[in-house]
């Protein structure tokens, strides 16, 4: 039986792949030989040429934010602009909640 494919991105490339998933095991991007980063199975890929998409994906990545479906209805909410990413960027300095727990936060009080 084949085993569901989960997303591994290159975020210098701006690419994302579909690969079955393997545990440790790293595995290397086939244009720049970086090590791609997974990023879980409810991950939809921004176009190639939205680069202000890629950088927020770099933002959340960066902060440890994944796309791991949940029990129902996916991964949750995830910002989708710089804008987004600076409010709760704020929003997280001004209260003390960990950054990446402001960034995947449903709605801000």
């Amino acid at each position: 039986m084949a085993h569901a494919k989960t997303s591994y991105v290159c975020l210098p490339c701006r690419a994302s792949y579909k690969q079955p998933y393997g545990g440790d095991r790293e595995r290397i991007c086939p244009r720049c030989a970086e090590p791609l980063i997974h990023v879980g199975s409810a991950f939809v890929p921004p176009r190639r040429r939205d680069t202000a998409a890629w950088r927020t994906l770099s933002v959340l990545v960066n902060a440890g934010v994944r796309f791991h479906k949940g029990c129902c209805g996916g991964p949750g909410y995830r910002p989708r602009t710089l804008g987004e990413v600076r409010e709760r960027m704020a929003y997280a300095r001004r209260t003390g909640e960990p950054f990446a727990r402001a960034l995947v936060r449903q709605e801000l009080p």
